[in-house]
């Protein structure tokens, strides 16, 4: 039987890196716009946990009721407390887009050596199924950012973030699609969700 599950976000990227870790069978992914639902709510949350939250339960709503799987992910950097945090989408101002996020980012830590720009990518995923039911999942990649941008793949703040488990060498943009998969946040999220609804079954 199929389910129908709206993803709460316009976002290909995140649409393909989501129906790859939950391919359970019979499972269709749609974003917000294939379903027809114009989901804009203000993410005034002060955690990644509250901003997932706030966009599932106003997805499910606007779907009348339909499984939804909503994120909110971010980067947060030790030498700037935190930041960009749940404001990594709007850093640079509103609007604007990741060339302007990057580009602020490096100007907020130009002078700081290296040691000190050890920062980590958080993702928090929040799934309600058809029956109401609300599952939480979590995942982060440490890593650094680098003094400038690397790398032709992924999106966001992805060509400046050296992950650890890469050596520090390669970004995330550095890394073909399936190898970011097995290590990013987004990825790691996924895997504990998956875990959880399996576990749940």
């Amino acid at each position: 039987m199929e389910k129908i599950v709206v993803i709460a976000s316009n976002n290909a990227h995140k649409v393909s890196e989501i129906a790859e870790a939950l391919d359970f069978p019979g499972w269709r992914f749609r974003t917000l716009r294939e379903v027809g639902i114009v989901s804009d709510p203000e993410e005034d949350a002060d955690t990644f946990e509250g901003n997932a939250r706030i966009k599932a339960r106003a997805a499910r709503e606007a779907s009348g009721g339909r499984a939804v799987l909503a994120d909110d992910s971010g980067l947060a950097v030790d030498a700037l407390d935190g930041a960009p945090g749940v404001r990594s989408a709007r850093y640079a101002g509103d609007p604007c887009d990741d060339a302007a996020n990057n580009a602020k980012l490096l100007s907020e830590l130009a002078g700081v050596p290296d040691e000190k720009r050890t920062a980590r990518f958080v993702c928090t995923l929040v799934f309600i199924d058809e029956d109401g039911s609300e599952t939480v999942a979590c995942g982060a990649v440490e890593g650094r950012i680098g003094h400038e941008g690397r790398g032709e793949h992924g999106f966001g703040y992805d060509p400046l973030f050296l992950p650890d488990v890469f050596g520090g060498e390669r970004t995330l943009a550095e890394a073909l699609p399936e190898e970011k998969n097995a290590v990013s946040h987004r990825g790691n999220a996924l895997r504990a969700l998956r875990a959880r609804i399996e576990g749940a079954a």
